[in-house]
């Protein structure tokens, strides 16, 4: 029988200070912090904007800003 224990991973945005939670199962989060496994193949399940919290804890909207304002220059 296959565990399927879910947790919710917080992550703090550095740019908006905002609180995120991404729920994964704590055998594949586990994995990934032991194994140093690329997040897209830890968690498939994840979309990108959830797995870009995971890495470097940057939300969708601060991401877009700074892409946003890069694309500027």
């Amino acid at each position: 029988m296959e565990n399927k224990r879910e947790v919710g991973i917080v992550t703090r945005c550095p740019i908006c200070k905002e609180q995120h939670i991404v729920e994964v199962n704590f055998d594949d989060y586990r994995r990934w912090k032991k194994e140093d496994m690329h997040v897209q193949d830890a968690f498939p399940y994840l979309n990108d904007d959830e797995r870009e919290l995971l890495i470097t804890g940057i939300c969708t909207q601060c991401w877009e800003k700074q892409m946003n304002l890069d694309d500027d220059e």
